[in-house]
């Protein structure tokens, strides 16, 4: 058996592209072929848990596209999907959506509508089937030189270069002139600086035909990873979770766009799977879906986001210690690991269960479990390739602006279950010196729970990603060490939020029932400044904001806006002045929101430059309040 899995990780070996992030020397934190021994052990361990429990393993089908079946559902994801097909002469929206997108975002849309088209036309389709170079055609024509850029104009213009491409016709993947490189050029040589301002796929395109491209390349060992870090926004760094529902979903929608277009840059293939629905169970823990483990755990707790189980057992393994050496590790018995998880699923919601039976390394066998039950993986059907195939893009600073993407393309459940695994990961990690387990043994014993996924049934599929171990151990390696920035919402994405906001409220206006509707607003607002005894808010100064704050004060403030004057601040200076019932609240549990003019609601970090933010949304109004949980 372990010859045979050592000829696998052989012919791995023979699979690494060039320029691949991963090496295989004997660094601290390298990925060399001794250290894959805790990936197969714990794929042995996986085995030998499924042979004897107690699922049936309905196995999930993953359906094989027909063409132009991919661009289609890729359209439909996008929001995009009435450029094609019988509602293709109402594309109004569409429009205005395009004429945010940046050219190499352009260029990813027009391909897959090209696709469809033709496909449609084979098909003999009876609707009207637009040509697509109409569509981008019209976009510049009519829009000039805003439909190429991705940043609006109130942003300093020696940062907006690459994103402003003058007197272009149409989108192209040539992006490269010297006006353009230059931001480019001036990054530092360290390549640890991350660049949300300017989009990935931009950055990719300029660096392609440059010679700054091989400053990326790992090169040499493969040693610690970079310490990468965010340069800073004086607008402020928009984490998830920082946004209002209704521009989530276009930072969907352009993240699967602008994630598209960096693999269509660097030359990989971007396949969403899709998997055709199969019976699930509808109540229990393990093998149910995470929609519906949570709207039974909310009954019980109201509000939560992650699966109380899921919680309860994280909790069980750091009540103990997390110094244990071989944590995550070393398995549990498997027959008393099968016996709990029966015992859990007809006692835990009675509140019955005896947790003192339960043994730490028992406890991190059922958090695995868990994760491995679901019936459909936690980083879901749709884009667990796209994650895996992370590993073949060429530098680290792609693979991590991939994964950025791919972390804002999951549904809220996964997404906040999977930040809740990595940081526990994290704290596991930090007792590294007692427990022997770096941030590499985690990844390896980590990555077949995550990427092994038993649902698919398809034994070809599994011994790809077997032979896959480095590959999605390093995925998983980068998912721990940089959580914290693929929770960030780029700053460009946000910049194209706003614009779409902006574009949307102008076509709007013209509209009756839209003015109907602004006038009622416009009446209620006045009414409730009546209420708050203020009557001058709607004179106020130039370089002067009026900020509410209806859970610390009954009257809003006027605060200057000066270069220095910080979000933080203006919480602070509210919070001095607190009385009464809301002595409760402190600086932590409350933020500043920038609300309306381009953006729905956005909570603020303590750091955000209020005149900059000022200067980008001079029609938000700013309400001090707590944050959502």
């Amino acid at each position: 058996r372990r010859s045979g899995q050592y000829t696998m990780n052989h012919d791995h070996s023979k699979k690494i592209p060039d320029g691949a992030s991963f090496d295989r020397s004997g660094s601290q934190d390298s990925l060399d072929e001794l250290s894959l021994d805790d990936y197969w052990k714990e794929l042995e361990n996986i085995h030998e848990t499924r042979g004897n429990n107690h699922e049936e393993g309905v196995a999930l089908v993953v359906k094989d596209p027909d063409e132009g079946e991919l661009e289609e559902e890729w359209l439909k994801e996008a929001g995009l999907s009435n450029l094609f097909g019988e509602s293709s002469g109402d594309s109004q929206e569409s429009m205005v959506f395009i004429s945010t997108l940046t050219r190499t975002q352009k260029a990813a849309v027009e391909k897959r509508v090209e696709t469809v088209t033709q496909t449609l036309r084979k098909k003999n389709k009876q609707h009207q089937i637009p040509d697509v170079r109409d569509i981008f055609r019209l976009q510049n024509d009519s829009k000039g030189k805003v439909c190429d850029g991705s940043e609006p104009s109130t942003v300093r213009t020696n940062e907006n270069k690459p994103e402003t491409h003058d007197g272009t016709k149409g989108p192209k993947f040539n992006l490269g002139t010297d006006e353009q490189k230059s931001p480019l050029e001036d990054m530092p040589s360290s390549d640890t600086d991350i660049n949300l301002e300017i989009p990935f796929a931009e950055q990719a395109a300029n660096l392609k035909d440059s010679s700054v491209g091989n400053m990326y390349k790992g090169g040499g060992g493969d040693t610690l990873l970079p310490n990468f870090r965010l340069a800073k926004d004086k607008t402020g760094t928009t984490k998830i979770g920082d946004l209002a529902s209704q521009d989530m979903k276009k930072v969907y929608s352009l993240a699967l766009i602008e994630l598209t277009a960096l693999y269509d840059i660097l030359g990989t293939e971007f396949k969403q799977q899709k998997a055709v629905k199969i019976k699930t169970k509808d109540s229990g823990l393990f093998g149910v879906p995470l929609s519906i483990l949570l709207e039974q755990d909310q009954k019980k707790v109201p509000g939560t986001k992650i699966p109380l189980i899921f919680q309860k057992l994280i909790a069980k393994i750091e009540e103990t210690t997390l110094e244990t050496e071989g944590l995550l590790r070393i398995p549990g018995v498997a027959t008393r690991v099968k016996g709990l998880c029966q015992e859990l699923e007809a006692k835990f919601y009675e509140g019955t269960f005896n947790w003192e039976n339960v043994k730490q390394h028992d406890a991190a066998s059922l958090l695995k479990l868990f994760i491995r039950e679901l019936p459909q993986p936690l980083l879901t059907v749709e884009y667990l390739k796209a994650f895996q195939d992370v590993q073949n893009l060429p530098t680290r600073k792609h693979q991590l602006q991939a994964l950025n993407l791919l972390v804002l393309l999951l549904p809220e459940a996964n997404r906040d279950t999977l930040k809740v695994l990595l940081e526990f990961l994290q704290r596991v990690i930090d007792h590294r010196d007692k427990n022997k387990m770096t941030l590499k043994n985690v990844a390896m014993v980590m990555a077949p729970n995550l990427f092994t996924f038993h649902g698919f049934g398809s034994k070809t599929i599994e011994q790809s990603e077997f032979v896959m171990a480095a590959g999605t151990a390093n995925v998983m390696r980068f998912m721990i060490q940089y959580q914290k920035l693929l929770w960030t919402i780029p700053k460009f994405i946000v910049n194209q939020v706003r614009k779409q906001n902006t574009e949307r409220q102008k076509k709007e206006k013209k509209d009756k029932a839209m003015k109907k509707l602004l006038k009622k607003m416009a009446y209620d607002r006045e009414k409730h400044e009546k209420q708050e005894k203020t009557p001058n808010d709607t004179d106020v100064p130039q370089g002067v904001i009026r900020v509410q704050a209806p859970h610390l004060s009954k009257v809003s403030m006027a605060i200057q806006l000066t270069e220095e004057l910080k979000a933080g601040d203006i919480v602070a200076r509210f919070l001095s002045q607190k009385s009464g019932s809301v002595q409760m609240l402190n600086k932590e549990e409350v933020f500043l929101y920038e609300i309306g003019g381009n953006i729905g609601e956005r909570c603020l970090d303590g750091d955000t430059y209020m005149k900059d933010l000022y200067q980008l949304n001079p029609n938000a109004e700013w309400v001090i309040k707590p944050k959502q949980t």
